[in-house]
Order: C-alpha cells, then sequence, then structure tokens
C-alpha cells in the first residue's frame, strides 16, 4: 500500500469529529488575557475579529460539503461527551490565542541565568478555528511558545507549525483536513466523514500524501535540525530567527526515507549524538517499525518489529546504552468497537501488559525479548539504563493506573512513578513504586538519557496536562528503602496557578559531569487562572524547594499544552 492510501486511511480510521460550515466569524485571532472567557459560548466567539477573506471563492461543491459537514456536526454526529464538547474543551486557559510577534518581556523578579542564554519553546495544541463539531483536545493545530533570552533579556513570541494541514486550511478559511482522535467515533461517523473526506481528496482540496497532523505534540532536536513532531505524521522543521521570531522550514521526510510517520518522543543518545525512533500503525501490519537517525542526519533502515501481534498505542520508549524498550499496554486499536457505535480505540482489560527490549543495533528481530509486567501500562518513559554488567534492564516511568480513562476523561487518569527491573538472564521482572502522588510529564538531566540517573523532575497531575507544581524526585532512595516516598523537593505554585511539563536546564552545558547531576534550573511555563497572566518561571533545581530564581511575565497567555525543550545558543546559531 502506498503512502497516499495509507495515510488516507490511517486518518480515517485512528480518528473521532470536528469540521466546520464556512464562516469567517469562527476564526480565533489575538485575545488579550482579559479578555478571555470563563467558559466561551458559541455567541461569545463570533465577537471575535472576523477572519479575513479565503485566498480563494468556494466553489459551489466546497460550499456543499460546508453545508453537509456543518449538517452532520449538528444532527448525524454532533458533541456527545463533555470531552469532545468544544464548549468544554476549549475553556478557561485551554482557549486558543492568537500568534504573537517577538515581545520583550519584563523580568520581574530575579535575575535570568546566563546559562538559560538560549530559548525555551514548548509546544500544544490550539485550534485554528473554532469546531462545531465534535473536538478533542489532541487534535488543535500545533503552536509554538518560546521565550528566547540573551543576556538576561527575554523575547516572547508564538506561532502556529505552518504544517500543510494548517495552510491548506488558512486558505481555505475553513477545516478541510480530518482530525485524529476527533473524526470518526464511529461506524455512521466513518461512513459520512470517510465520504466527505474521499470527495474533498477527489475536488483536489487537500492531498494525503502531503500529511495531515499538526505537529502539536513535542520538540527534538537531532541530525542538526530542530523538529516540531506529532506521531501520526512526519516531522516538521523549524528555526529560531536572531529577532526570536519562529520559523516553519518545512515538513521533512530525510531524504525520502520516511514516508509515513514518526513518534514524537524520539531518544537522542547524549554520548553518539543518534536519535532513535520508531512508528507505529493502528491497522496495517507490522504495527511497530524501529529506526535510527544517524549525527548527519541520515536514516537507517527499517527493522519491523512482528511480534507486536496487535495494534497496540505505542507513545513513547526508552533506551540504555545497548538496548531500546518498548512498551505494548492495553490501549489499541479496535475496529469492532466502530460497529458496536463505539470508538476505534479502546482498552483491552484482558491484555497483559509487556516490555520488548531488543539491541539497539539490532539487524533483525530475531532478538526481540517481551517480558510481561502485569498492571504497567508506561504511556511515557522517563529513563531507562542497565546494571549488574548488562545482565539487568531498569526502567523509571510514570503508570497510568487508570488506563480506561486516557483517552476520553483525563481528570480520572491517575499516573504514579514506578521503577521496573528486567533481569535478562532468568526473565524476572520487579517492580518498586517511587510516590503515589499523582505524577506525569516528567523530566531529567538529558546528559543522562540511558545511563543511571538519581533525579527526576515531575509535574503534579490537577488534572493533565495541567499541574499545581512541580517535585523532585531522588531515585538512590529506593536503595534504602523500597517502601520510601522518593520526593525530596515541592514547589506548588499556590491558589488557581497551574504550570505544563518541567525541563531541566544544566548550569554548565559542556562540563555536565563535572558537577552534580541537579546542579540546575527546571523551567516551566506557569498560568494563573485567577487574573489569566502566563509567566516563564525558574527554579534552583538543587534547593529543597525549588526555589524560584525567576519569573518573566509573558505579553500573551500561553494555553496549557503538552512538551518543550530548551534549546541553547550555540545550538539555535546553527540552525
Amino acid at each position: 500500500m502506498n503512502a497516499f492510501t495509507f495515510s488516507f486511511a490511517y486518518t480515517l480510521l485512528l480518528s473521532y469529529p470536528k469540521t466546520l460550515l464556512f464562516s469567517p466569524n469562527r476564526k480565533y485571532s489575538y485575545v488579550s488575557p482579559q479578555a478571555i472567557p470563563k467558559k466561551p459560548s458559541s455567541t461569545q466567539h463570533n465577537k471575535l475579529k472576523p477572519l479575513k477573506k479565503p485566498l480563494l471563492e468556494p466553489s459551489f461543491l466546497e460550499v456543499f460539503l460546508n453545508a453537509s459537514d456543518d449538517f452532520i456536526d449538528t444532527y448525524i454526529d454532533p458533541p456527545r461527551h463533555p470531552f469532545v464538547d468544544p464548549e468544554c474543551v476549549l475553556s478557561d486557559n485551554f482557549a486558543p490565542v492568537g500568534e504573537l510577534p517577538p515581545t520583550e518581556c519584563e523580568v520581574v523578579k530575579g535575575t535570568l541565568p546566563s546559562c538559560l542564554n538560549g530559548a525555551y519553546i514548548r509546544n500544544g495544541p490550539n485550534p485554528q478555528y473554532f469546531p462545531r463539531g465534535p473536538f478533542h483536545f489532541f487534535d488543535g493545530d500545533g503552536m509554538l511558545h518560546s521565550t528566547k533570552i540573551s543576556q538576561g533579556k527575554a523575547i516572547f513570541c508564538s506561532r502556529y507549525v505552518k504544517t500543510y494541514k494548517y495552510l491548506v486550511e488558512k486558505k481555505a478559511g475553513y477545516p478541510v483536513i480530518p482530525n485524529i482522535f476527533s473524526d470518526f467515533n464511529s461506524l455512521i461517523a466513518l461512513v459520512i466523514r470517510g465520504a466527505m473526506s474521499i470527495t474533498r481528496i477527489i475536488i483536489g482540496q487537500f492531498n494525503p500524501s502531503n500529511g495531515f497532523g499538526p505537529a502539536n505534540t513535542s520538540l527534538a532536536l537531532f541530525g542538526g535540525k530542530l523538529f516540531a513532531l506529532y506521531e501520526s505524521d512526519i516531522p516538521y522543521a523549524i528555526k529560531l530567527a536572531p529577532n526570536g521570531d519562529i520559523i516553519t522550514i518545512g515538513s521533512h521526510n530525510f531524504d525520502e526515507n520516511l514516508s509515513i510517520n514518526m513518534t514524537a518522543h524520539p531518544k537522542i543518545d547524549p554520548n553518539t549524538n543518534e536519535a532513535f525512533a520508531f512508528r507505529y500503525d493502528p491497522i496495517l501490519f507490522p504495527y511497530l517499525t524501529y529506526f535510527r537517525i544517524h549525527p548527519n542526519g541520515v536514516k537507517s533502515h527499517d527493522l519491523p518489529i512482528f511480534s507486536m501481534t496487535c495494534p497496540s498505542f505505542v507513545h513513547d520508549f526508552a533506551i540504555t546504552k545497548n538496548y531500546a524498550i518498548f512498551p505494548d499496554i492495553q490501549i489499541e486499536m479496535n475496529l469492532l468497537g466502530l460497529i458496536t457505535g463505539g470508538a476505534p480505540v479502546g482498552t483491552n482489560s484482558r491484555k497483559v501488559p509487556r516490555l520488548g527490549v531488543i539491541p539497539r543495533y539490532a539487524i533483525d528481530e530475531s532478538e526481540m525479548r517481551w517480558f510481561e509486567v502485569p498492571g504497567f501500562n508506561m504511556m511515557h518513559a522517563i529513563n531507562a539504563w542497565e546494571e549488574d554488567n548488562g545482565d539487568t534492564i531498569v526502567v523509571i516511568a510514570p503508570n497510568i493506573l487508570s488506563i480506561e480513562h486516557f483517552l476520553k476523561r483525563l481528570d480520572l487518569v491517575h499516573a504514579t512513578i514506578e521503577q521496573v527491573k528486567i533481569d535478562l538472564k532468568t526473565g524476572k521482572v520487579s517492580r518498586n513504586l517511587m510516590s503515589k502522588r499523582n505524577l506525569e510529564l516528567a523530566c531529567i538531566n538529558r546528559a543522562y538519557i540511558g545511563k543511571k540517573n538519581k533525579y527526576i523532575y515531575a509535574a503534579i497531575a490537577d488534572p493533565l496536562p495541567k499541574a499545581k507544581g512541580v517535585v523532585k524526585l531522588d531515585v538512590s532512595m529506593l536503595e534504602i528503602d523500597q517502601q520510601h516516598d522518593c520526593i525530596v523537593a515541592t514547589r506548588i505554585f499556590g491558589p488557581n496557578c497551574f504550570c505544563s511539563e518541567p525541563f531541566f536546564v544544566p548550569k554548565d552545558h559542556d562540563n555536565v559531569f563535572a558537577a552534580d547531576e541537579d546542579d540546575g534550573y527546571v523551567v516551566c511555563y506557569m498560568h494563573n487562572e485567577s487574573t489569566r497572566e502566563s509567566s516563564f518561571m525558574v527554579m534552583d533545581a538543587k534547593t529543597h524547594d525549588l526555589e524560584i530564581v525567576a519569573v518573566v511575565k509573558l505579553p500573551h497567555r500561553v494555553p496549557y499544552g503538552f512538551h518543550g525543550i530548551f534549546v541553547k545558543e550555540s545550538d539555535l546559531n546553527m540552525l
């Protein structure tokens, strides 16, 4: 099956609804933080600045398709649950914002350390159009929020990733391309919306072989490029201009060696600078394919993993010095769910989760080994390493305890960070709980990726992707008392104040191992829901309370989002 056919099938069958009758005044433009309503209504949205007329007037058939979309969204497949009701999903600080060009910021507390010369950039969903039909938070167009720092001064900028999807819909003036989590959550939706999408392809409104993802999940620096990533599409290369503006260079397929999609969580080995990655297919066998990208940006051959026999939802993985570790969790594709009126993505409670271990440089899957880990659903990986001369693999990751709620009720999801040990000789698997608190979106000192690390910084979910604070955990405490809570420092931001994922930045980028592992700063965006203002926070990672050493008041609200990255100044200059 070629990339065109796969892309379309993948779009149709991995998805749940969001389409829109052509209406210029349903687009978000820039709104000041004070103007954001606590819970927007359709009337309030229509008061926003109208969208300019599309570059091309829609044809009769396009107008008919838009009217049909509106009819489907209103009468056939309207939002039936709060988790896909845009009035609920896009309320408060989940409401999208408009782009903001580079703007100087005020440092309202402390001073910005010189090691932060560079840029912190965070990705997240920010729909270009207000959806009339069902809308899942995961489907918003990717927007990058950057704080560029130089000599103690900060410049903030917010820009959409100019994906193929974004550009097609901006030119049209309304949504055109189906969404992964919002557009096919029942058999009737699959049939009707599928027919609508096929018609749009036939009349030339979009070409799925050019991609359809919003690039809204994460960022990664490898192969000499900085990428915005989304696991159902190929990466988009971006760069920062000297004035702090965010520029989308375009999609990148590694000299046509990546034709379909790639994980949003590649792992970059800090010693070799190789990027290890994978893609998963929710429909076609093999469901998992492993590969790596050399430091010069050249992609290796694909290594299909045929021993994953069910289409599992593989969002992240881990690496050690010699191995790659993949989760096989209880979230699976379930096409029968469409027939019975359910969603195509669901939870298989009878399945026993597994971890798969394969040598990093394997040429085939003959050395792949799977280990059952009952009750362990790893959505994100924090780190992994080897012990006992390579005979034991240690994995640190949040375990999603209420996995059945992950795609529908994030407010009911509870994640606890665990240490999993796999004895490669005996096959024995053991687990230790590091904390009972609801912790996710964690980070480490990235110089320790694939190596034994001591410290972890995690967001206190309240609920995901909102976090009321950040904690620091000490992994070594498990060696003293396996029943002891490993949290050694906590920072709560205060009433109605929430952050997203934290990120660790070392004080000395070039001599990380000459200093303590926690010698650096933890940074994140924080939003005050009472004042409706956002800030860039800098915390001292070594202190017992993650002391706030600097605060930058941002000129623009930053909606809650996903993953970020800090890129030092010398790397920015090479992009």
